[in-house]
Parts: structure tokens; C-alpha cells; sequence
């Protein structure tokens, strides 16, 4: 699948998108079903009657959310940044989908290529009682999780490493290898959010990387039973994929 038709002449826009996952197949255009991407496209073809393309920091998957993701679109109308902000934010209504923030930026700029980094985080909800406000927001787990066995098992997966056992057999990066920088739990209550960033991840690495660290929290496997998954390079030997319910993008970095 291309990225969509050429760009137009014109002002570099760089967008701060926030976005509920749950009614999209992902952020990419898709076929198939609602995108983040074809929201916020159809939204500025509404303002300024241009079809262009809108350019992200990192794909995502159905059901997975927005807290800052980054993009960015090349747009020919003469339009101020905050008007284009109000314009956009009403035209996508009633999506779940805002952009938070609009800013000019130069043409060599580009969500994807420029990042030097990305973040996300994971939100477990441990406790046996349903999900109320937060179904789709969160995992719910109801097993005790021991987070300080999972803190210190995810140490293991911290570095650079061969991760074809945490990537997703449609992933379509070019090498498994990727360098993870961080990988924290944190309890808080009820409430677990693993930290994960790198400069780039591989489709699925994320959710695979937290549904194993679940199960070491679980008791059912033990740090070296991760260390073993890992060491395997087989996606076979993947011992849970959480759900996409409690993924967030959280940020994206760029040069100064």
C-alpha cells in the first residue's frame, strides 16, 4: 500500500494527534474498515479541498491508542496554524480524534523519517471487578501480578537484541534487530503501566513484549523462561501477545 497521492505545494503542517483506537483498524489507510489517517485526510480535504496525504511517526493497530502521536501533511491553502487546528478538530467530529497541537514546519521535516525515538505505554488494570468507563482502555488482569518480578525480567529484554520471537509474523521491517532503551513496570494501586521505548519497534513487539512480562507476573514463567523466548528467535515460542486494549503511543522525539 503507497502512502497516497503526491503532495501539494505549499505549508508543512506538523499535527499532535490525540485519538481513541477503538472504533479504527489502525492509524494506516485502510480498505477495509476507518482509519485514523483517512479521519484526519478526509477532514482536511473538507477544509481546504485538497487531497493529500498525512504522514505519521508510527502505525498502529486496530484498537490501539493516541496520546501524542506525531504527522504531518503538506498543505497549499494560505492558513494559520490555529485556525487550521479549529477547522480540523470541528470537521472530524464526531470521530474520537483531536489534534491537540499545529505548528509550521520546515518541508525537510517528516514524522517518520525525523523521529529519533518513540515511546509508548501499556495500562494493565489488576482487580477481578469488570472494566466499567475504561472497557477498551486498559487489560484487565485479574490474576495478583508480582510487578517487581516483571520490573526485573524486563531488564533482559533491554538492548539491542534479536526480537523475532515479540514480532508478528505480517510484520514488514526490513530486520528483527532493534535497540530498546526502556522497559519499565510501575505499580501504582491496581494500576500497572509498562514504559517501552526505542527508536523504532517492531509490529506487535510492544503487545509481545507485555503479555510474556504478564506471565512472569503471574508466576507462570520465570525471568529465564523470558530470556529463553528471547534467545529462541522463534515466534513459536511467544508465550502471550496482550491485547491491544491498553496501548498507547505515547510520544515522539526529534532533533532539537
Amino acid at each position: 500500500m503507497t502512502d497516497g497521492p503526491p503532495e501539494a505545494v505549499g505549508t508543512r503542517f506538523a499535527f499532535t494527534v490525540e485519538f481513541d483506537g477503538r472504533p479504527f483498524m489502525g492509524w494506516q489507510r485502510q480498505a477495509h474498515g476507518p482509519s485514523v489517517q483517512q479521519a484526519i485526510e478526509r477532514a482536511i480535504r473538507s477544509v481546504t479541498g485538497e487531497q493529500v496525504a498525512v504522514h505519521a511517526a508510527g502505525r498502529t493497530d486496530a484498537g490501539v491508542h493516541g496520546i501524542a502521536m506525531r504527522a504531518h501533511a503538506q498543505i497549499a491553502r494560505a492558513i494559520t496554524p490555529f485556525r487550521l487546528m479549529e477547522a480540523l478538530n470541528a470537521r472530524l467530529r464526531p470521530d474520537p480524534v483531536a489534534i491537540i497541537d499545529c505548528q509550521i514546519v520546515p518541508d525537510d521535516w517528516h514524522a517518520r523519517f525525523s523521529c529519533l525515538g518513540r515511546a509508548y505505554v501499556y495500562r494493565i488494570a489488576n482487580r477481578r471487578a469488570p472494566l466499567t468507563w475504561e472497557r477498551g482502555l486498559a487489560w484487565r488482569v485479574i490474576q495478583p501480578l508480582d510487578a517487581a518480578a516483571m520490573q526485573e525480567a524486563a531488564q533482559i529484554l533491554v538492548g539491542l537484541h534479536d526480537f523475532t520471537t515479540f514480532r508478528s509474523a505480517h510484520c514488514q521491517a526490513l530486520s528483527p534487530v532493534k535497540t530498546l532503551s526502556r522497559l519499565d513496570v510501575e505499580r501504582s494501586g491496581d494500576r500497572i503501566a509498562i514504559h517501552a521505548e526505542a527508536r523504532s519497534f517492531l509490529h506487535h513487539q510492544v503487545r509481545s513484549m507485555v503479555g510474556c512480562l504478564a506471565l512472569v507476573g503471574m508466576g507462570r514463567w520465570s525471568a529465564q523462561n523470558l530470556r529463553d523466548a528471547l534467545d529462541a528467535r522463534d515466534r513459536a515460542r511467544l508465550g502471550l501477545n496482550a491485547p491491544p486494549d491498553g496501548l498507547y503511543f505515547l510520544r515522539a522525539d526529534y532533533p532539537e
